[in-house]
């Protein structure tokens, strides 16, 4: 998709910020259905209004139902770092878009709103926030701050991937996940986007995702994948080629030639995956591109819980 086009997607929802804002809003207001019915991110509590108090927080919709003045307590400073790890190889710009497609239905569109969408709510709970871009080298580094400027260039970088896509860079997920672990001295939540194809074996992918945990860091692996075409291989039986966007290399075949096989292969990469995060306690998740946010949501929550 031509960068105009990924410009015109983006500015259709106004911008990035305000898409992602839009996802949490309509995430909360539907949580009472949820097993954090309770959890606010905004607030604690009510508290009475004192006169000669600012009238900043008062909630005024509590107002019109008791005709009382109550402010909106907020929590202390939660003190949470999270940092955010984005895979920008050339494998995460697919599929490759139509016009009429958002920009959310490719891995690194998916990847860039999901981390917009996180953003924004450790944003709303004060929380502190970094990101780490990598590809076949480390393209980005940014510490967990929590200022509003810091905010604002960590969207700005966001948009910049969708406006750059890269063309034939291969992944080195094991070597920069290694190099970020290096980078983050203070407890933190790491959350990863990728779709874990990079070069090694399970050892080396192993010692990396151990190594990410070291100084106590809790770890999350949203792996990041195409349903239709990369897990479940759907294509028509006409002659096609295949061609690797890392590496260019090229094969020709029909797709029902090799679709049970390529089926039972991934079924059995993905769960091998999913068994090396589980012994390591590292919170394996995958999603399929073009989905709804929600489960990137609950699974931050729920391991925002855990984490202490």
């Amino acid at each position: 998709m031509k960068i105009e086009e990924q410009k015109e997607l983006i500015s259709g929802f106004k911008h990035l910020e305000l898409l992602a804002n839009q996802v949490v809003e309509g995430f909360i207001s539907g949580m009472h259905k949820s097993p954090f019915h309770g959890f606010s991110a905004e607030f604690a509590e009510h508290k009475i209004y004192n006169i000669g108090e600012s009238t900043k927080h008062i909630d005024w919709k509590l107002f019109a139902k008791t005709d009382r003045l109550f402010t909106k307590r907020f929590e202390e400073e939660t003190n949470l770092r999270c940092h955010l790890i984005i895979d920008n190889s050339s494998s995460m710009h697919y599929p490759k878009l139509e016009a009429n497609q958002n920009f959310y239905e490719s891995k690194i569109g998916f990847s860039v709103l999901a981390s917009a969408v996180l953003m924004s709510l450790l944003k709303k709970q004060r929380d502190a926030v970094g990101l780490s871009v990598f590809s076949d080298n480390y393209e980005y580094y940014a510490p967990e701050k929590g200022s509003d400027r810091h905010h604002r260039m960590l969207l700005h970088r966001l948009e910049d991937l969708l406006d750059h896509p890269k063309q034939s860079k291969a992944t080195d997920t094991i070597t920069f996940l290694h190099q970020v672990a290096e980078k983050i001295h203070r407890r933190s939540m790491i959350v990863i986007f990728t779709d874990m194809f990079q070069d090694g074996n399970q050892e080396e992918l192993l010692n990396a995702l151990q190594h990410l945990k070291h100084n106590k860091h809790k770890v999350v692996l949203f792996h990041v994948i195409d349903d239709k075409t990369e897990l479940n291989f759907d294509f028509d039986n006409t002659p096609r080629k295949f061609i690797d966007v890392e590496s260019g290399e090229v094969v020709n075949l029909f797709a029902e030639n090799v679709k049970e096989e390529y089926e039972k292969n991934l079924k059995d990469y993905f769960k091998n995956l999913s068994l090396v995060c589980a012994q390591n306690k590292i919170k394996y998740v995958p999603v399929n591109v073009g989905a709804n946010f929600d489960k990137i949501l609950t699974t931050y929550l729920a391991e925002k819980q855990m984490f202490g």
